[in-house]
């Protein structure tokens, strides 16, 4: 491989993987339609995402597997076996318990990041979706580059395409969520803390992981093959379409929760007349 031909394979996986995640922040954006967020602030909690949620995720969850296969080796009964890193039942703890948990809290960080630049409760999911977004977008280029290296452009182009209708929507989707429920509790709406929609955006992750999981967790349980490969399509397109059911009720809370709902009185509380001014 050339310099130049992987340059240009380099930078198609970064646009490939960033054109998508752009495309549906302005999409959840333009939900909030009373005053819409500057694209200043929401790029600032894009790269928030994309860079420092995405590579301290990476760190602790190298650093929390490292930790559990030491203890399963040194205390090697059954109880410990889903700590082991090594093994496939390691790999769906790490799936399904800690990536959720760890990265859904880092993402959650960006959301309280942005706490000062929220002047509606329609403000924190669209924050939250923003930072979502921008840890799907670098995510998936990562894989991308993996699948890049191994298999070549297309197969880096293919897995790119399947997780920007997937994995990208639900990470956008939960954080989302969080944020609302962190938009809430900073302005006062009685209800759920934030604790609650930390553990439902832990929730939606963990799920979403479950149905894209479905494949590798029939066939470790020795199913038929015919079986299994029908199973992980099916489970792939259920993946797909609780991404983006998701990221439709994420779009709806930011309208109900906008200034002129509220002044309708639909949305659960009333603000100030003018609520305060923010640039674009």
């Amino acid at each position: 491989m050339s310099d130049f031909s992987g340059l240009f394979g380099l930078l198609a996986l970064v646009v490939i993987s960033l054109i998508p995640a752009l495309l549906y922040l302005t999409w959840v954006r333009r939900s909030e339609r009373y005053r819409t967020q500057g694209w200043g602030p929401l790029l600032s909690a894009f790269a928030y995402g994309a860079l420092f949620a995405t590579l301290t995720a990476a760190v602790v969850e190298g650093i929390l597997v490292a930790l559990g296969t030491a203890v399963s080796q040194q205390y090697p009964g059954p109880e410990f076996v889903f700590l082991n890193g090594n093994s496939t039942l390691g790999a769906f703890f790490l799936v399904l318990v800690i990536a959720p948990f760890v990265e859904e809290a880092l993402k959650a960080s960006g959301v309280a990041a942005n706490r000062r630049r929220m002047a509606l409760v329609a403000d924190g999911p669209v924050f939250g979706a923003s930072v979502g977004l921008g840890f799907g977008f670098f995510e998936t280029f990562l894989y991308g580059l993996g699948a890049y290296l191994v298999g070549g452009l297309a197969a880096g182009i293919f897995l790119i395409l399947v997780r920007s209708v997937s994995s990208v929507v639900l990470h956008g989707s939960s954080t989302g969520m969080f944020g609302y429920g962190y938009a809430r509790g900073k302005f006062g709406v009685r209800g759920p803390a934030s604790g609650s929609y930390y553990l439902l955006a832990v929730a939606m992750h963990a799920g979403f992981n479950a149905l894209a999981s479905l494949g590798a967790i029939l066939a470790f349980l020795a199913l038929p093959a015919l079986a299994t490969e029908a199973a992980t399509l099916l489970a792939l397109f259920a993946a797909i379409a609780f991404a983006f059911v998701a990221i439709e009720h994420v779009r709806s809370v930011i309208q109900s929760s906008d200034y002129p709902a509220l002044l309708k009185g639909t949305a659960p509380f009333r603000p100030s007349p003018r609520p305060p001014p923010r640039g674009r």
